[in-house]
């Protein structure tokens, strides 16, 4: 909660103090968490008479206090503490930073936290990369061995339906989105579809930020933020549908794991599967907006009176390489994760420095899109992630579109009439399966799990690929 505050508004000139506060309450934790009471107790549970008795949700527990008792172990107090003030303090000079584009006053920060982080590896340890070691703290098992052939596999089919996107006659006209839309309206319509997707206000509530983010303080208390901008309407639109994924996970996470390590999603990258598929394969879909476009004309008449829905569906979808993730397509979506997740191993392994950044960031910008940014702002700085200290984070983007892509081929096939319900704007049907397959197990099942059970097979990239190519051939009349 103090940090959703320190977030969302609170006075510039009281950051040092609360960085303080948050880095004092996270020391506590932290000794609790790694305390002799702590091993005492593992080592208790860990005897096999005792774990054999144990039921599921216990099990899991000390599995999950195990891992965050091993990890947090090897690194001393003061340490931690100091790591956890830096951060806080470096979150609101990367705002800073950003909004002045001043890549230097944000350098030494960043400079800290990359050095912690590797500190943090050697305690740590790892096997055959020192990057996994980060990639698993949000993906268990993931590594960079598994990633590089994910990647290889979206690359090969990615970059070519980009080119026929690029040739096609039938691009989309979307000068009408970039008109002003009111923010008040705004903000009433992302209220206002929150709503119709099933989230609880009771249980939380809608703030704006310069990043969007989600925290979830307990399954009461699901918070979301987004950002708004006068002339891009459809950014803050998405955002609260994608955070609004996000929070519909922690708002059903089962009540038996209230209070435990285990009410959280259990993985960054199925976390994302919820956001994605909110944002993208509901949010961008056609049926979505068979219902809901009416709806939006009653709130921006004048901008939208001459748009038809197909129009707009078409916008809203239009292919084209952006120097902003969070607003890019889906198509080339993943690219702005491939050059985040290449740039983050070759810091982790000393390839590149800090101060490269800026440089090594509008190369990979060209050579991956094709465009260059012309700031900082634009450019390095646009991201939150690595003044948190999140390296290993990005990648979980693009794991949860694959999820994302193999959680809706497994909906469409139990639930009836799948495009139905969303044309009618019955979505709560759809929430409810989410949340009966995925969101009620918190962690108490691992990531592979849950997609087992759900998706029947292991993470698999070729259906978010065919679900690309299948939608964007219909909307830039592609021959393949």
């Amino acid at each position: 909660m103090l940090f959703w505050d320190l977030k969302t508004g609170a006075p510039k000139k009281g950051v040092p103090y609360r960085a303080e506060a948050i880095g004092m309450l996270s020391e506590e934790a932290f000794r609790l968490s790694t305390s002799d009471a702590m091993g005492e107790y593992l080592a208790y549970f860990d005897e096999p008479d005792r774990s054999s008795s144990l039921d599921s949700i216990m099990k899991a527990l000390v599995r999950e206090c195990r891992k965050e008792y091993d990890k947090y172990k090897k690194i001393p107090e003061v340490k931690y503490k100091e790591y956890v003030i830096l951060t806080s303090e470096a979150e609101c000079v990367w705002e800073d930073a950003k909004k002045n584009n001043d890549f230097e006053l944000f350098k030494p920060y960043l400079e800290k936290i990359v050095g912690y982080n590797l500190e943090f590896i050697e305690l740590w340890g790892y096997k055959e990369n020192k990057y996994d070691t980060l990639l698993d703290l949000y993906e268990p098992g993931m590594t960079v061995e598994k990633l590089d052939a994910i990647f290889s596999e979206l690359r090969s089919r990615i970059v070519p339906l980009v080119a026929k996107i690029k040739e096609s006659a039938y691009q989309p006209e979307d000068q009408f989105l970039k008109q002003y839309f009111d923010i008040g309206k705004q903000e009433e319509f992302g209220l206002y579809i929150l709503g119709r997707m099933g989230y609880d206000f009771d249980a939380g509530r809608l703030d704006e930020s310069e990043h969007p983010f989600t925290t979830g303080i307990n399954p009461g208390d699901v918070r979301i933020t987004t950002h708004y901008y006068p002339n891009d309407f459809i950014s803050a639109v998405m955002s609260s549908m994608h955070e609004g994924g996000h929070a519909l996970y922690e708002q059903n996470i089962s009540a038996d794991l209230y209070g435990t390590l285990l009410c959280d999603g259990a993985s960054m990258g199925l976390h994302e599967s919820q956001s994605r598929f909110w944002e993208n394969t509901i949010g961008r879909s056609r049926s979505f907006w068979q219902k809901y476009y009416s709806r939006l004309q009653d709130f921006f008449p004048e901008q939208l009176k001459d748009v038809t829905a197909d129009d707009f569906y078409r916008a809203i979808n239009k292919v084209e390489p952006s120097l902003i993730r969070i607003e890019a397509d889906e198509v080339t979506y993943n690219l702005h994760i491939m050059i985040r997740y290449e740039i983050e191993k070759a810091l982790i392994n000393e390839e590149i420095k800090v101060a490269d950044l800026p440089g090594v960031w509008k190369e990979k910008m060209k050579e991956y899109l094709g465009i260059i940014p012309p700031d900082d702002t634009k450019g390095v700085l646009q991201d939150v992630h690595w003044a948190g200290g999140s390296f290993g984070y990005f990648p979980s983007y693009t794991l949860g579109n694959i999820y994302s892509a193999q959680i809706y081929n497994a909906a469409k096939k139990e639930i009836k009439n799948f495009e139905e319900l969303v044309e009618k704007g019955e979505l709560i049907k759809i929430k409810d399966w989410l949340a009966e397959k995925i969101h009620k197990h918190g962690k108490l099942l691992k990531p592979e799990e849950i997609l087992l059970q759900v998706a029947g097979e292991g993470i698999n990239p070729k259906y978010l690929i065919d679900y690309l190519e299948n939608k964007y051939k219909e909307i830039y009349k592609l021959e393949f």
